[in-house]
């Protein structure tokens, strides 16, 4: 199927796919750095400072830490998974992609050219036909 002057529709979807699995994989790597940064002051500030203030910086850092991990990795999750599921032409990822792609229109300005390029390519009425199982 052709889809215009950027190649054939399989193509688009392939690349769509692995495009949020980078995203996704990005993300998840930067909320590792900053669980790890964050860690690591607290651990400093513990280690230097023996008073009472430096053992309570240790495990407030390293909460803040977990807790933007765990936000980065709830909010990386979908796009990792639709994009396995682009990958191996799934019919539930077609739909968890659309909605991932219009939530990362909001995230300026790489997850909006990802938002909008995902939403051009699953909302074709040719990749819908893909996405259908026999």
């Amino acid at each position: 199927v052709d889809f215009g002057r950027g190649g054939t529709l399989q193509s688009h979807v392939k690349l769509l796919g692995i495009l949020h699995i980078v995203w996704g994989g990005i993300s998840v790597l930067l909320g590792l750095v900053a669980l790890m940064i964050l860690g690591g002051i607290g651990g400093i500030a513990g280690f230097a400072n023996h008073s009472d203030e430096g053992a309570i910086a240790f495990p407030i850092l390293a909460l803040i830490g977990v807790l933007v991990f765990a936000v980065v990795l709830i909010i990386s999750l979908p796009g990792l998974i639709c994009g396995f599921g682009l990958l191996a032409y799934h019919p539930w990822a077609r739909i968890l992609c659309i909605v991932v792609s219009a939530m990362e229109l909001l995230s300026m300005p790489f997850g909006t050219a990802l938002g909008i390029y995902g939403l051009w390519v699953l909302l074709k009425p040719e990749t819908e036909v893909l996405f259908r199982r026999s």
